[in-house]
């Protein structure tokens, strides 16, 4: 009995662990199937996410690689988990999430995520050299190829050109050492983004003023287009080059010579002699360029439906700015053509782009306002704001045209209420992506007011109010540092009942002064533009000729009268007799100190304190208290290694009354840190900011305000400051009111020559620092007079002055000062934002 249960017993283990045995395989075979299962599925998601694409639909597209990401996730697939990703990042920027579609990719590629950091002001070269060091870390295989060429492509659509140039270089530069990798898609794309240089440089081209910074931006401009055809031509000519990516590159290049034709057509006809041969050239190549696209039509149906679409919408546009009935008819079919495939899609961004081109085409003006009201409906729907401002700017044009002026004031309001939360949604997530400010911004603005104004009785607290919003949105453009925090004028609570608002409004044909007293009463003034235009160009060169101190003053004082007797007399008996004046002056007035203004007896600073603005202020004005002495007072005396800096000012010499001035201001503040020469380094500045509170910063060196705010610069001892690093100087400064500066003041600054922006330049300086109130002056003023007038301003604050009634009795005192009365010794002075 006993052998017989232990007999039992190890049979009973014997079948365990047989069973065990056999078991096992059969578990892990299970598992593989599973797997494999899993691998097939994985697949077939990634295949239907790429169908889902081509048609159109792009946010089914990106939940299906969402979905076949997690799977690879579950198999530990480490390819498989790159590529959908990269593919949940093609989708996103399809769907215009760009920001997001950064992070994705950079996520598939394992890099820091730093690279998609939105901010201008921690400087591109830094993102390069990481962006660098992550690309050299990487396995040269080609999915990871396919990823940095789309980090290149969404790098250039966050406005990230310098960055995005750099990625696909160093794409390419790997790919060509890889055995038959086809690089026709990453030149495409490099490409791409070397247009995209071309049109930044274009655009600033547009607003840049001083005709050495123009020069640099003309010569880069022509040099960039030029060497970008051929670049695409190369691409277009390599015969194994994919068919899709020729006709892109075909496209491509046909709007790039029809951009470039048109600016040189314009620099043509400013009197630019030079540019007839390459014009020449260019417009022999257009033609050719359209017969070739025509030629290999059947190209387009090679691509997917949704890069169909586009590209035969952008083939419309470009055949459309070539006069040429035939090519308008042709351009009219590949419109409609884009439309029919956008309706089978169902994607409604891709059929209001098609129905808003149409809009555009269509010569018949019913037609026309069909197709545009059926744009900018499916673009609302799905608040697409950023194409539904463009139709609606359309559908305003197009009911003005036909007289329906009810409709086109509606159309242009709800443009810019469009155009104002995109450029918002814009500056939150990136600022270094901006519209065609000039092109496409400025002018819905200019054209709503014009149609304001062409009222009987035009509301004029709201083109008060448009104006604002155009100068605040030229403010942020100028800066590219994202929405600014404002008060806007008309809001302001408080105001002493002596201050009177003057909007100077040009546009084009009108000069428009619309002034607001403090009871909110509203006086309008219109003038024939032509009859001062050439008053204001007077002044300008004078005020800005290195011979201003020789000048006879009364040269200045005409024009000035004859600004004054246009401008101001007639809404003189409307505005208080005494107080504070703020001018919110139109880009040709910026340059143009207004307490020189004359009527005929005395300067408008013998009545009126003034102070300037662009429509807003950073902060409700207030004034200094008596504890508020405490100051930051820098200077700069002597040649030093910033003079040779490539922003600074040419032809810089040392500034010895500055020794003079520095202690004049000492005296006069209390508690005050002096950096002088050596001591006055970018970084020991910052150090100075950041450990103390100084309601007020007083630097007087050289620097200049220029259109372009690259070069609006101070110099520091070492190196020249950018308005754009002041902000980075300031960090932690301006993140409450109570440490914020109060005053700053620049001494010894300019404006850049030919630049009538120069307010732009000194509020910009204002915003950075988030400052209250800005002095600054417009042209390099004497060192003898500018220590008095300084010691002058302080003493006026001292004794409880507004900030601008000590500036006008500073001003005032040295013009009755038989050494100092010529202008150019005291009027150069201007305060900008705060006046209290």
């Amino acid at each position: 009995m006993i052998r017989f249960r232990y007999f039992f017993k190890y049979l009973l283990l014997g079948i365990l662990a047989l069973t065990i045995a056999i078991s096992q395989p059969c578990m892990i075979l299970a598992e593989q199937v599973s797997k494999q299962a899993q691998q097939r599925q994985a697949e077939v998601l990634n295949h239907k996410g790429q169908r889902q694409l081509d048609l159109g639909q792009t946010a089914e597209a990106f939940e299906t690689w969402q979905q076949a990401t997690k799977l690879y996730e579950r198999l530990k697939d480490t390819e498989g988990i790159t590529g959908t990703l990269i593919n949940q990042n093609v989708a996103l920027q399809a769907m215009g999430l760009h920001l997001r579609a950064c992070k994705i990719v950079v996520k598939a590629l394992k890099f820091d995520t730093e690279i998609c950091a939105t901010s201008l002001l921690e400087p591109a070269n830094s993102t390069k050299r990481l962006l660098d060091a992550e690309i050299n870390k990487l396995n040269p295989i080609p999915v990871h190829l396919l990823g940095l060429q789309n980090l290149g492509n969404v790098l250039r659509q966050l406005g990230k050109l310098s960055q995005s140039e750099l990625v696909l270089k160093k794409t390419l530069s790997i790919a060509q050492q890889l055995h038959n990798f086809d690089i026709s898609a990453i030149l495409l794309s490099l490409n791409n983004t070397g247009k995209s240089l071309y049109q930044q440089a274009r655009d600033k081209y547009s607003w840049i003023e001083e005709p050495v910074f123009q020069k640099e931006t003309f010569n880069f401009i022509q040099k960039q287009a030029l060497k970008l055809l051929n670049d695409y031509q190369s691409l277009i000519n390599i015969p194994t080059t994919p068919i899709g990516i020729r006709l892109q590159a075909q496209l491509q290049r046909l709007s790039l010579l029809l951009d470039f034709q048109k600016w040189l057509t314009a620099e043509s006809n400013s009197g630019n002699t030079q540019l007839a041969g390459v014009q020449t050239k260019i417009n022999q190549q257009i033609q050719p360029s359209v017969d070739n696209i025509l030629k290999n039509a059947f190209a387009f149906s090679e691509l997917p439906a949704s890069q169909s679409i586009y590209s035969k919408l952008n083939f419309a546009n470009s055949l459309n700015q070539i006069s040429d009935e035939q090519l308008h008819s042709v351009a009219l079919q590949y419109a409609e053509s884009a439309l029919q495939m956008a309706k089978s899609t169902k994607n409604q961004r891709l059929m209001s782009n098609a129905f808003g081109t149409l809009g555009k085409l269509e010569k018949q003006p019913e037609r026309s306002l069909y197709y545009l009201e059926q744009a900018m409906t499916l673009a609302q729907s799905i608040q697409a704001f950023d194409i539904a401002y463009e139709w609606q700017h359309e559908l305003g044009l197009e009911y003005y045209k036909q007289g329906k002026y009810d409709k086109a004031l509606k159309a242009y309001s709800a443009a810019i209420n469009n155009l104002t939360q995109v450029r918002d949604n814009l500056l939150a997530s990136n600022a270094d992506l901006q519209f065609s400010f000039y092109e496409k911004v400025e002018p819905v603005y200019r054209e709503y007011m014009r149609l304001l104004l062409s009222s009987p009785n035009p509301n004029l607290e709201l083109v008060i109010q448009t104006n604002e919003q155009l100068q605040i949105a030229e403010l942020e453009n100028f800066l590219k540092c994202g929405k600014l925090d404002v008060v806007a004028l008309n809001k302001l609570q408080s105001l002493p009942n002596t201050t009177a608002i003057i909007h100077i409004i040009d546009l084009g044909d009108r000069i428009e002064v619309i002034a607001q007293s403090s009871n909110h009463y509203i006086v309008r003034n219109s003038v024939d533009a032509k009859s001062i235009r050439s008053h204001v160009k007077n002044l300008l060169d004078i005020l800005q000729s290195p011979k201003l101190f020789s000048i006879n003053k009364s040269l200045i004082t005409s024009s000035y009268q004859k600004l004054y007797s246009s401008l101001i007399a007639p809404i003189k008996t409307h505005i208080p007799s005494s107080g504070t004046i703020v001018f919110v002056l139109d880009t040709s007035f910026q340059s143009l100190p207004m307490g020189l203004l004359h009527d005929g007896k005395n300067y408008l600073i013998k009545q009126y304190s003034v102070a300037e603005a662009l429509g807003s202020k950073i902060r409700s004005p207030k004034s200094l208290s008596k504890n508020q002495f405490t100051a930051l007072i820098a200077g700069l005396s002597k040649e030093s290694p910033s003079f040779n800096d490539k922003n600074a000012p040419k032809g810089l010499k040392p500034l010895s009354g500055v020794v003079a001035e520095v202690a004049d201001v000492k005296k006069e503040t209390t508690s005050s840190t002096v950096l002088l020469n050596e001591n006055f380094t970018s970084l020991q500045f910052q150090k100075e900011l950041t450990k103390n509170d100084f309601p007020i910063v007083h630097i007087s060196t050289h620097g200049q305000f220029s259109s372009n705010s690259d070069k609006t610069v101070f110099l520091a001892y070492d190196k020249a400051i950018n308005i754009l690093e002041f902000d980075s100087l300031l960090k932690g400064k301006v993140q409450s009111n109570e440490n914020a500066i109060e005053l700053l003041v620049l001494s010894a600054c300019q404006t850049a020559k030919g630049n009538k922006r120069s307010i732009l330049g000194i509020a910009g300086v204002a915003a950075q620092a988030g400052t209250q109130s800005v002095i600054a002056s417009l042209w390099l003023v004497d060192e003898g007079s500018t220590a008095v007038l300084m010691q002058e301003f302080y003493k006026g604050l001292k004794n409880g002055l507004t900030k601008a009634e000590a500036l006008r009795q500073a001003q005032l005192s040295l013009s009755s000062n038989s050494k100092y009365t010529h202008p150019y010794f005291w009027a150069g002075f201007v305060l900008v934002g705060g006046w209290l």
